[in-house]
Formats: structure tokens, sequence, C-alpha cells
């Protein structure tokens, strides 16, 4: 941790993302105005191995170096309109948004989800100009965009208040109905449920400093179940986040502290995610903590970086829960010409797993160069050319094959290269 730690915040303290090159791609709420909107990420590769383009990273509680190293397609897209205005000005606002995901780079038979689907009240007298709303949604979901990691996700269905001026800041409360399924034994008895309610409270938006301001968030969920034998009925949980953002240098430095307990952690959900409930199965002895230092700049037009360092800790009673993620990277971009960029990405990412009592290692390196709309950090449309290398140990190497895509294509060998085409978009 010491070195990660102090390298994360050695660097100017922490905020919300706007750069000269090009609008965030990491949506806090509310992120939907009026209009069509969405995201799209698709492209071809092969790798060292032949067959299928092939990625690198550890899976389980860690996150990815994303740049060049995407082995899935994924498209998002809805539309927002304002539905009806009330005398007194107050907006009624409806959201739809579907999605098609393939964990391979062709998006084949991917069936169509329901992404989002709400309405919202705003501009309301009572609540001080703040919105109500209730439905499906994406919420506060800040990210870390080199590790595609939201390392706060508050999304789900339910309802809420938001942006409620209080003090300085704005003040949010909503609650949300999480693994809404019943568990089913012999003969489709019912015995138990995996469910949560949650609910999640923010404070955000306080100015600290020039340039700078503070989100606090705490969850709170409670276990469901309906079994009377307490070590079926569920465990409830809970975590505090505390993220200090920054503008510096044409962009902003965020530093986060996070804490969890039982469900609270987010273990058992993707992608390293906390804000929601994970397994209601985890007892108070499961209990995350996570430091980070994400840091985007663009102190020119042409030049922007990239940095992250985060420190991860996980315990709990079972060995195979207790898990140790450090990493860091680095992105510089630079635009060569009004619409090409070049671009790298380095990044090392170490996982102490207790189960086994090693540590894997990998270490992942981009060229990319691209089209790209602009030459900021977050210019979007791109379209990038790239060629990823990866390096591992011994202890890696069945982490990196169970988290191919492309399955173990790499068998015993602790190295490897892919090449291919990709394209992102947001708007």
């Amino acid at each position: 941790m010491t070195g990660i730690a102090r390298m994360a915040f050695s660097l100017a303290l922490a905020p919300a993302l706007l750069l000269a090159g090009g609008a965030v791609h990491a949506e806090a709420y509310p992120n939907d105005t009026e209009g069509f909107h969405g995201y799209l990420r698709a492209g071809a590769g092969t790798s060292s191995r032949h067959g299928p383009q092939s990625c690198y990273a550890l899976g389980g509680p860690t996150s990815y170096y994303r740049l060049g190293n995407e082995c899935d397609a994924n498209a998002e897209f809805g539309y927002t309109k304002a539905l009806a205005k009330a005398d007194n000005g107050v907006s009624f606002v409806g959201t739809i948004w579907l999605n098609a995901y393939s964990p391979n780079s062709d998006f084949g038979d991917a069936n169509l989800h329901l992404l989002k689907g709400y309405v919202e009240a705003k501009g309301l007298p009572f609540l001080h100009g703040g919105t109500a709303w209730v439905g499906k949604r994406y919420y506060y979901r800040p990210d870390i965009h080199m590790l595609d990691m939201q390392y706060i996700n508050m999304n789900g269905t339910g309802a809420g208040l938001d942006k409620i001026p209080l003090g300085a800041g704005k003040f949010s409360y909503a609650v949300f109905k999480d693994n809404d399924i019943n568990a089913t034994g012999p003969g489709g008895a019912i015995v138990n449920s995996p469910s949560a309610l949650r609910q999640n409270l923010l404070y955000q938006d306080l100015p600290v400093n020039p340039g700078g301001t503070i989100d606090a968030a705490l969850t709170i969920v409670t276990a469901r179940g309906r079994n009377g034998a307490a070590q079926d009925a569920g465990h409830d949980g809970w975590a505090v986040g505390l993220f200090h953002r920054q503008e510096v240098l044409g962009g902003a430095n965020t530093v986060g502290f996070q804490y969890g307990s039982g469900p609270g952690t987010g273990i058992g959900q993707c992608c390293s995610r906390m804000g929601g409930s994970g397994s209601t199965a985890l007892g108070s002895d499961v209990t995350r903590v996570r430091v980070f230092d994400d840091l985007v700049i663009q102190p020119t037009r042409q030049f922007s970086l990239g940095f992250v360092a985060l420190y991860q800790k996980d315990k709990a009673d079972d060995p195979a829960l207790r898990n140790t993620w450090t990493t860091a990277g680095l992105r510089p971009v630079y635009g060569v010409l009004p619409n090409v960029k070049l671009q790298a990405e380095l990044g090392y990412t170490a996982l102490r797993q207790d189960s086994t009592g090693q540590t894997a290692r990998l270490t992942k390196v981009t060229l990319a160069p691209a089209i790209s709309l602009g030459e900021g950090y977050f210019s979007r449309p791109e379209l990038r050319l790239f060629v990823s290398y990866g390096k591992w140990n011994g202890a890696a190497t069945p982490l990196v094959n169970a988290s191919n895509h492309g399955g173990p294509v790499y068998g015993n060998a602790t190295s490897g290269t892919s090449a291919g085409v990709q394209v992102e978009a947001w708007w």
C-alpha cells in the first residue's frame, strides 16, 4: 500500500471533470438532458496466439487498463423528452435507454435490455428547485476512465429526491430494491431471497477551497431474505465514501476514500463497484477499504495526461475473499493534428490472494494512434489502431486465462501481444 498510496496522495488534491478537449464520459448524475444520447464501443483484433483478440486482466476484485484492451462490444442509447410542464414551471421529463452487449467483438445475436426507464419532476418549489423521480435509472456513477471503473455506482430501480439545496452543498436521497428475486428449492418452493433494500444519501458539491469540492456518500443495505434461519436470511451492510475533486491544469484530480461492510462492500456485483448492494450472503466480517487518486490534465491544447493510483484491501474470515489490489497507470495523449492523436498507456497491477499466498503481477503497455473529434483527452468519437503487450508472472497466468474473453489462449505463457482497431463514441 505505502508506495502506491504515497504516490497517490502526493499529487494535488481532488474533482468532477470537464476538460478543454471534451466532456467527461464518467457520468455523475443527473446526466440525461433532452435529446438522443448514447455510447458505442466496438472493434476487432487478433493476438500473438492467433484466433480472437486477447485482453490482459487479472479479474476478480480488480479492474483493467482499457486502452487497446477491450475485447467486448457495447452499445447503449436512448432518448430524453420533456413530457409536460405545469403552470408553475415544474417540468416532467421521461428517459428511456436500451443497450446491447457482447463479450466478443461481434454483437452477433446480442439481446436488447432496458437500461433506463424513469420520469423526473424537475424544479419543484417545495424542494427549493430540487427533483423527484421514480423508475429505473443510472444514478451517481463517477468513474476512473483509464480503468473503466465506476468506483461508486448507485444505479437501480427505485425513487428519490435529488439536488435539494442544503447549506453550501446539495442533498439527495434515494431508495432502491436490488436483486429483487426469490431463491427456490425442491419442487419450486421459495426458500429465501437475495433481495435487498438499499438507501443512498449524498451530499454534493460542497466547496472547500478555490476550485475544489467534496462529495460525501452513504449506502445502507438491508437484506430482505424471508427465511427465519439467520444463516439463510441474509446480512445487512453499509458503505461510506468521501471524494475531493480539484480543478487543475485544464482538467481535474479526484482523491477518494471508501469503506464498506458486508453487502456494502459491493462484492458479488460487477467490476469492483461500491454504492450498490453486494451479496447479502456476506456478513460483517467482510470489509473493503479503498483509496485512490485519479488525475486527468490538459495543460495545452495538444497535450493531455491521465494518471491513476489505487489501493484496495478486502478482509474476511474466508481466505477466498481476502485480497489486496494495488495498481498504478499513466496515459499520455498528444494531438499531432486537429483530428489525429498519438496516445500510449502503461499500467501495472498486483493482486495478493490470501487463498493462494501468492501475488499475481501484470504489466500492460499500449500504443494507439487515433482519428478523433479533437485533440483533447476525452474528445470523442475516436477511431483507433492499437497494439498492446502484456507481461505477467506465473501466479497471474490462471487469472489472465480466466479473465480473457477469448478463453485460456495463452496456456502457460507469461506474455502476449494483441492488435486491432476500435471505435469509441459518446454523444
